[in-house]
């Protein structure tokens, strides 16, 4: 009898031991899951044009916010505006192509990196083709966008950008949209001599997915905004303008001070059905675990 009891007793502690393991598990999973969806949105926060914002040269300002940044880090050279998007960015140059893939404008540590030109280009811009960098990222930060333009009424509607470098500010007009190898190095050129410019651009050309016809010369400076493609796994996509004297109008100004007040709460929105969708996860595991205690509690009052 004594021996019978024992057995019962064990039984119950083997009961409770697994239940409180599965509980224990269960509980480590959503706290990493929990963890690892704050660390996420950390770090697309970090990316957002917004944390740049307080940096960025306007007219009143007169610069100041941006020799702030440059204080902060002096291989920050410019900044640049694509209207009608997210892109809004100070612009780096390392002694490398490597340093900005995985460190900020600010000189920090960040998975998200930052904005660069080439190493072998001209911090004045001054060559026939500049090439800018930049990662290509969900919830529309750094150059997560730049694959969208593959739309053809997307490119039509967005033609004008701003490049703010020597102090002043300096149009850009979009005139191609490109997706083409990781390894095409006629593309991935920086700084074409003269000689070869006019192939360069006809290259460039025949190359579009789509093109606006604004007149283009070897004469003339082009910017090449260039990031991963998310459909291949070498691929890239090309927004590719033409710098200006003229400096244009956003069109999207007064759109973008509406949209801005909906963006800045996207992330937070984002971040709350995530975690709409932990809760669910959770709630789903617990009515799991519980039913298996209540099964076992049966079986086990039943084999007694």
């Amino acid at each position: 009898m004594k021996a019978k009891e024992a057995g019962r007793k064990t039984i119950k502690v083997m009961n409770y031991t697994v239940n409180l393991a599965v509980l224990t598990i269960i509980m480590l999973l959503i706290a990493y899951a929990g963890y690892a969806l704050w660390d996420s949105n950390q770090m697309y926060h970090a990316a957002d044009k917004t944390h740049y914002a307080k940096y960025k040269p306007t007219a009143e300002n007169q610069g100041k916010t941006f020799k702030e940044l440059q204080t902060l880090n002096p291989e920050v050279i410019a900044w640049l505006s694509v209207y009608g998007t997210n892109i809004d960015y100070p612009v780096t140059q390392g002694q490398d192509n490597t340093k900005y893939v995985n460190t900020n404008a600010e000189g920090l540590y960040s998975l998200s990196g930052a904005i660069f030109l080439n190493s072998e280009n001209s911090k004045k811009f001054d060559d026939f083709n500049s090439i800018l960098y930049g990662h290509h990222m969900d919830k529309s930060v750094m150059f997560g966008e730049l694959g969208n333009f593959a739309d053809k009424k997307l490119f039509d509607a967005h033609r004008y950008g701003n490049l703010y470098f020597d102090e002043k500010d300096h149009g850009i007009e979009f005139f191609v949209y490109i997706h083409t190898s990781a390894y095409d190095s006629a593309i991935f050129k920086p700084g074409v001599n003269e000689k070869y410019r006019q192939a360069y651009l006809n290259n460039l050309i025949a190359n579009a997915m789509h093109i606006r016809e604004i007149g283009v010369t070897a004469e003339d400076q082009i910017i090449l905004l260039s990031t991963c493609s998310s459909g291949s796994t070498n691929g890239r996509d090309i927004l590719i303008g033409r710098i200006t004297d003229e400096v244009y109008e956003d069109p999207f100004l007064n759109k973008n001070t509406n949209d801005a007040k909906d963006q800045s709460t996207d992330g937070l929105g984002s971040f709350l059905k995530e975690i709409r969708l932990i809760n669910i996860l959770l709630a789903v595991l617990l009515i799991v675990l519980i039913t298996v205690i209540i099964y076992r509690r049966k079986k086990r009052t039943k084999s007694s």
